[in-house]
């Protein structure tokens, strides 16, 4: 079923994104892999041709392109060349709005034009070794002092952790008043008291830095509030239907690329004398991953256009996410599967697709935490 989605446009920047992943980023990514973090010259050359930030005011160097379906291109590019270490998506899909959304001019001013050309990298800090989907359960805390807060707690799991230069933290400024009482503050480098634990060593994603960040009586500005106090909670329940749909994005691109590697394995690879796709069970299987897929395509498409127009709803965000994440860890196993042995070896991609796939039910809210929000949306 063709996509109708994406014009000219679209598929003119496509285009360029898949020649900048193949030339840039594909020859390094096994390395990448080994070293457990990516190069940060690679975020210079994405800013350089205008893949970071997209939807950036012209004022600050951005494109001033309003329209997810750019977001989506880079994202589902990273993915199909098995790039799952670069960082774009969290910088431009999760933190991007937040940034556009939630500071001031001055504040723009200072942090918008070198998250456009890659100088400045992002990060989002909410889960904590205590609080995973429960954002209200954040013990990290901001104690205003005169024209300054100071910050302790502890962070982890943070994606760019390493790399980031900025970190849109999630604190509490009144722990006494539950989620009236979380706040924003964008923690940078170099503060003091402000340290980064490990590089954790992950089942996948092993280029993608993911650390443990700690706060020892950080000193942060005031002006590094990031829109009003006490309305933290309600920016980050804005803004998740967003990073939600692009956790969606990722795993429907997976299956695709992964459905394609396996299509062609099955019909290359031979057994009993006939190519292995030719026996009923390979085609059946997928027969089915190619309809769900499908199905997903379809779904997620039409979730891109309603984000686009201002409609995605809480509930809609959720049922995406938790239905393709399931679907691709269900895809990757099946087509790891179809590899035989091969599959279980690393130099075969569908090994790198099935490892990497496995995060995706759990980030961004679990797809337990995801049903809830659509069960709670019936009245149950």
């Amino acid at each position: 079923m063709k996509r109708t989605i994406f014009d000219d446009e679209h598929n003119m920047f496509r285009d360029a994104v898949r020649r900048f992943v193949e030339n840039e980023i594909v020859p390094y990514h096994e390395q990448w892999e080994h070293d457990g973090i990516v190069s940060r010259e690679v975020w210079l050359k994405a800013g350089e041709l205008g893949f970071l930030c997209m939807d950036a005011p012209e004022a600050y160097g951005g494109l001033e392109i309003d329209d997810y379906r750019y977001n989506a291109v880079v994202v589902e590019e990273l993915t199909r060349a098995g790039a799952s270490g670069v960082g774009f998506g969290l910088h431009n899909d999760v933190n991007m709005p937040y940034f556009l959304k939630y500071t001031t001019d001055a504040q723009k001013q200072r942090w918008l034009p070198k998250m456009i050309s890659g100088e400045m990298i992002t990060a989002i800090a909410m889960t904590e070794p205590g609080a995973g989907s429960d954002l209200q359960g954040v013990r990290t805390t901001a104690v205003r002092q005169g024209d300054h807060y100071i910050v302790n707690g502890q962070k982890t799991f943070i994606t760019n952790g390493i790399h980031s230069d900025a970190v849109i933290t999630v604190v509490k400024t009144d722990p006494d008043k539950g989620h009236a009482g979380i706040s924003l503050l964008v923690i940078e480098e170099g503060m003091d008291g402000f340290e980064r634990g490990r590089n954790l060593e992950k089942i996948g994603l092993k280029a993608q830095d993911t650390a443990e960040l700690y706060f020892d009586n950080v000193k942060v500005p005031a002006e590094n509030l990031m829109g009003e106090e006490g309305k933290g909670f309600y920016y980050l329940m804005s803004s998740l239907p967003q990073e939600r749909l692009s956790v969606a994005v990722i795993a429907v691109a997976a299956c695709e690329a992964a459905l394609e590697m396996t299509i062609r394995y099955c019909q290359e690879r031979t057994a009993f004398g006939q190519p292995i796709g030719k026996f009923q069970n390979s085609r059946f299987k997928l027969a089915e991953m190619t309809t769900e897929t499908q199905i997903a395509r379809v779904f997620v498409d039409r979730c891109i256009m309603e984000l686009n127009a201002g409609n995605l709803t809480a509930e809609e965000a959720a049922m995406a996410k938790w239905w393709t994440t399931d679907l691709q860890v269900r895809v990757m196993d099946q087509c790891l599967q179809l590899h035989g042995g091969y599959g279980y070896m690393l130099e075969y991609p569908i090994a790198k697709f099935y490892l990497d796939a496995r995060v995706q039910p759990i980030y961004a809210g679990t797809n337990e935490v995801m049903k809830e929000i659509i069960g709670r949306s019936l009245g149950l």
